[in-house]
């Protein structure tokens, strides 16, 4: 087995561990995300994916931001009890504003530089972007945002030819579901 596929597998493993670690919103998914956001990073630029690489560089950035956030929120619930704050309108519109914008540029950037799936791999960045961020405020309306991404990340990756990272969106998809009603039914709204 080559490197690339090594590290595909790698990616696979932890990213499995990672949404098991989401959905029961335990603080070591942020530890054990930053493993998955640099392999997954290596994967992506050695397929010349760039918006996805730096989605994944992100990754590993806003988990060191989600781990601080989630420990301050957590400790304001019981134990056991997941956390959520309400998305306002106004992040809502905001949000969108920037998926809109953030593709269009994004769209541009990766042609620029020769990336093959621009188009999807654009959309897919700005939108695993804010999902991230609404990941790390625990606004439950993350999920939808995770469905789609997910299912259009599996569909980038069968073309990239990444079959380990497509089976691995498309457990991503379905868990994103689960963890939806999971969070909805075990979830406390925190002021």
């Amino acid at each position: 087995m080559d490197i690339i596929k090594a590290i595909e597998v790698f990616a696979f493993v932890t990213g499995i561990l990672y949404v098991v670690l989401e959905i029961g919103q335990k603080n070591l998914m942020w530890v054990v995300g930053i493993l998955t956001g640099a392999a997954c990073a290596y994967s992506f630029g050695a397929q010349r994916i760039y918006a996805s690489m730096g989605l994944n560089i992100y990754y590993v950035v806003v988990s060191c931001i989600g781990l601080r956030q989630w420990r301050r929120d957590g400790a304001q619930v019981a134990e056991g009890a997941i956390h959520l704050q309400r998305l306002t309108r106004r992040t809502g519109l905001w949000s969108a504003a920037v998926f809109v914008v953030g593709s269009l540029l994004l769209i541009a950037l990766l042609r620029a530089l020769g990336d093959p799936e621009s188009p999807i791999d654009a959309i897919v960045t700005v939108m695993s972007a804010i999902g991230t961020w609404w990941l790390a405020k625990s606004y439950p309306e993350q999920w939808m945002v995770w469905i789609v991404a997910d299912v259009v990340s599996c569909v980038l990756c069968i073309r990239a030819g990444l079959y380990w990272m497509s089976v691995l969106y498309l457990a991503y998809a379905v868990s994103a579901v689960y963890g939806y009603f999971h969070w909805m039914r075990k979830g406390t709204y925190i002021e």
